[in-house]
């Protein structure tokens, strides 16, 4: 199954910071060249490749005369403001060794979940490839706040190549492979394959990495599965063997494909975004959601929770409290008290014909697994 990776002719790879830089937080030319190497060569055999890096923030920490990761939002934001323009001017430098540019590609999951930024994205990044650009993709840390994170860049790895209809994903980690157990245990043995959710019973996942990275093994499993539940191989890997990895040879851990998962920007509010606030249903609106996929009217809402905005996302609760779906709503929170139990038509004829419309119209919803 690995030639699914050697003959993809769309890839994306996703490099974490602690591959990146050195511990005092500066760039580290020789990792940066030596990865821009294998990623030019297999650019030569005709395969468009999308890079999401990692490293801004880390970056920063030098220039700015910080011996550690700051864990206040502002400083993080300034650190990456300093630092993404050191990181994207090495890229630069380094591929320009092989002729080819690169193109920078700053992202909020915020930018994601609005219909006409999630289609602006994904015009960009494929024109950029037609253009033969080699897009560097980041998380835009600079204006991204907590409550619009996509957390780390694996996630976004594994959305972006959804995104781009990507034929496979590579995750580049300090660590070879995944294990059942820390590396450093004796006894713990790699995992050659993935093919599915029992293939991790038991599995002991490092939550925490590195000291100028977000991210560790659960978020690199959490993105595998959201790439291959949309039909994208993935092999996750250390920095050291990505040209091995891109040649299908067996190293790392290859997590098989599965299905195929709701349109892209329904991938993005499943996985891109956390609700505003929260929309209690009752058993008929649950049922006509989840069960027959449709819309949600305000007949079927029994009250609301938060404060949210028009276009936000907000999560939709059964009775019991458990979450069931996630939706961008149609109306703000301080509107929707006044229109709960009523119907669209009432509605209409009391406020007005704006207010003969869905809460959420069926496009804008995604079912999720009942969560608390």
């Amino acid at each position: 199954m690995r030639e699914q990776i050697s003959s993809a002719s769309k890839v994306v790879v996703k490099v974490g910071s602690s591959s990146l830089t050195t511990p005092q937080g500066m760039i580290d030319v020789d990792r940066v060249d030596a990865l821009v190497d294998v990623l030019a060569a297999r650019r030569r055999t005709g395969t468009r490749i999308v890079l999401v890096s990692s490293g801004a923030i880390a970056a920063g920490l030098g220039p700015l005369g910080l011996s550690a990761r700051p864990r206040d939002l502002a400083t993080q934001q300034a650190a990456a403001s300093v630092g993404q323009g050191v990181l994207v001017a090495r890229y630069t430098s380094s591929f320009a060794r092989y002729s080819l540019r690169v193109g920078q590609v700053l992202l909020t999951a915020d930018d994601m979940m609005r219909r006409a930024h999630h289609a602006n994205a994904q015009r960009t990044l494929n024109r950029l490839l037609e253009l033969g650009i080699v897009p560097i993709v980041n998380e835009n840390d600079t204006v991204a706040t907590d409550e619009i994170r996509f957390g780390d860049n694996d996630r976004l790895a594994a959305l972006v190549s959804h995104l781009i209809h990507a034929d496979a994903l590579l995750l580049l980690s300090d660590v070879d492979a995944l294990y059942d157990g820390p590396p450093s245990r004796s006894g713990s043995r790699r995992l050659a394959d993935v093919r599915g959710p029992e293939d991790l019973a038991g599995v002991e996942l490092g939550r925490n990495g590195a000291a100028v990275g977000t991210g560790g093994m659960v978020t690199k499993v959490q993105a595998a599965t959201i790439a291959t539940g949309a039909g994208v191989p993935v092999v996750l890997t250390a920095a050291a063997h990505a040209a091995q990895a891109l040649s299908g040879a067996e190293v790392g851990t290859y997590f098989h494909p599965g299905g195929r998962h709701p349109g892209t920007r329904l991938l993005w509010l499943a996985h891109a975004t956390t609700g505003r606030g929260r929309l209690h249903l009752d058993q008929g609106a649950v049922e006509a959601i989840v069960a027959r996929r449709k819309s949600l009217l305000p007949a079927g809402v029994t009250s609301v929770e938060g404060e949210f905005a028009a276009g936000d996302p907000v999560d939709l609760c059964e009775p019991q409290g458990l979450v069931v779906a996630r939706g961008l709503v149609n109306f703000d929170a301080a509107e929707i008290p006044g229109l709960l139990g009523r119907s669209t038509r009432e509605l209409a004829s009391t406020l007005g014909p704006e207010y003969e419309r869905e809460l959420i119209h069926r496009d804008d919803i995604v079912i999720l697994e009942a969560r608390s």
